[in-house]
């Protein structure tokens, strides 16, 4: 993004800390690069942070004392219409935000009726669905859907005139869909959180903000699983099973500086924190 986070980061360093700032969108790279000039002590890279394991066997091969990761979309790409991720201006319908690969206008004009409800149906979690999914196909029967605000219209037609005065935009959640689908954001995010946390020194904390229920769900599911002990029945007098936790979750009063929405669809961020403890194996 525009490197808020890692400004804080960065003036709290010790002389002999390094920041390793990852986005995979070239406007934030350029970005990040301008803002920190002349510090010599990060580091840019221009990937997905998918790759952390990649990423920092280039500056470390000790592990990392801090990961924190931003899911999601970042303020400039909903401000910078260009980027066609927002549905209240009209621009080319692009998301990507690695600005290569298949765009939003691609996914909606070659989908099929049934895969673009499976995803907006997973990723938008849209009980119309099956309706804007079966509104997109018959537009682009008539012509290429090109424009946010074409598309926009053609969601907005396509359910119940009740539903278009509840709950916000009515494409909110189909352009979330097809955001996430696009940018694949989910796909592979339970092994990268793993990899975030097998990239750090022992003692050290992950904490990963995430803006919607999905991205959520996967952190706190994965956290859970890194936390998870003896899963011995409680009738059980001593442990047999061998398990053992491979980390703690973070006081909750951690992190508790308010955060507010960057989205459209004014949700707050949620901040989700763990600390890698010592791995024992008996």
């Amino acid at each position: 993004g525009g490197g808020g986070h890692s400004n804080a980061i960065l003036d709290r360093l010790s002389e002999n800390g390094r920041l390793v700032a990852v986005d995979r969108d070239p406007e934030a790279i350029a970005t990040l690069t301008e803002r920190f000039e002349g510090r010599e002590n990060v580091s840019i890279v221009n990937d997905n942070f998918f790759n952390i394991k990649t990423i920092l066997s280039r500056f470390t091969d000790e592990g990392a004392d801090g990961i924190l990761a931003d899911l999601g979309v970042s303020s400039h790409q909903l401000d910078d219409a260009a980027r066609g991720f927002s549905f209240h201006a009209d621009a080319p319908l692009d998301m990507r935000m690695s600005m290569q690969g298949m765009s939003a206008a691609d996914a909606v004009n070659s989908l099929s009726q049934r895969e673009l409800q499976d995803i907006i149906y997973r990723y938008g979690e849209d009980k119309f669905a099956p309706r804007i999914a079966a509104g997109i196909v018959r537009a682009r029967e008539e012509k290429p859907i090109e424009t946010t605000l074409e598309l926009a219209e053609i969601i907005k037609s396509s359910i119940p005139a009740a539903a278009r005065r509840e709950g916000g935009h009515p494409a909110r959640r189909t352009f979330q869909a097809l955001r996430i689908y696009v940018n694949g954001e989910l796909d592979g995010l339970d092994g990268a959180i793993s990899d975030m946390f097998d990239s750090l020194k022992v003692g050290g904390r992950l904490a990963i903000i995430t803006f919607h229920s999905l991205e959520d769900r996967a952190v706190k599911q994965t956290f859970a699983s890194l936390c998870e002990g003896c899963i011995c029945p409680p009738e059980f007098p001593v442990c047999v099973c061998g398990g053992k936790a491979k980390a703690k979750l973070a006081p909750k009063g951690i992190g508790s500086e308010q955060r507010g929405a960057r989205t459209e669809s004014a949700q707050q961020k949620r901040k989700t924190s763990c600390n890698r403890e010592n791995q024992i194996t008996i």
